[in-house]
């Protein structure tokens, strides 16, 4: 991923929030010559067992998912091979009417982080059960209600078998964090303004990272 120097992340926690945030991932692999590239979304934790509270360099840290079996990129996997994991964060459309000023071009303020690493393969039923229940632990906590899977472990290992799972020990991660840095002060707190007025989900959580980087200045002229 091409990233500018001025749209780099502040520092590795802001990585690990938008892969923490947004889950589901965008994993791409080689294929064979015939084949292309292979690209699949799927959910993406840290591993419980050895990233529980990732927050600096995110080289060394395990991330674990999985996939329908089905899938022919699941095929192509395999131990040792390289992946690319894309995570997309908050992002949204700047309409120029928010600079207030002419000429100006509309842009689109977005953040991103890409991970690349090497995978291993879990082969065993017991090792994929593993997974799926430490997503559904991680998802429940981050996004859902607190469901207690208990009683549906059986129902799990009846299903599970079409499932494969796998790590990815990370080898590194870039984060593009564009967020008006471009623009002079006054007017980038006009798009943050704007947006956390927008009724779209997206846009106050754009606002809220944008927020952060109050302080940040425009690039000298001509960067």
């Amino acid at each position: 991923m091409f990233v500018p120097s001025f749209y780099r992340e502040p520092d590795s926690s802001w990585m690990v929030d938008v892969i923490r945030d947004n889950p589901l991932a965008l994993a791409v692999s080689n294929g064979g010559c015939d084949d292309g590239p292979f690209a699949t979304h799927l959910p993406v934790i840290f591993d419980p067992e050895t990233s529980a509270d990732p927050s600096g360099d995110l080289r060394g840290v395990t991330l674990l998912g999985h996939m329908n079996k089905a899938n022919p990129h699941w095929k192509a996997l395999e131990t040792g091979s390289v992946v690319l994991l894309t995570f997309t964060g908050p992002h949204s459309y700047v309409s120029p009417t928010v600079y207030e000023k002419s000429p100006a071009a509309p842009t689109w303020n977005f953040t991103a982080v890409h991970v690349r690493g090497v995978v291993r393969m879990l082969g065993s039923a017991d090792e994929t059960l593993s997974v799926v229940e430490s997503t559904v632990r991680v998802f429940e906590k981050d996004f859902g209600d607190g469901w207690d899977m208990t009683e549906s472990l059986g129902y799990f290992r009846k299903i599970v078998p079409a499932a494969g799972a796998f790590s990815v020990d990370v080898t590194g991660a870039e984060g593009m964090f564009k967020l008006s840095q471009e623009q002079p002060g006054e007017v980038r707190e006009r798009v943050r303004e704007s947006f956390g007025r927008s009724a779209c989900t997206y846009k106050h959580e754009t606002a809220g990272l944008m927020g952060r980087l109050r302080g940040a200045a425009a690039p000298p002229s001509g960067r």
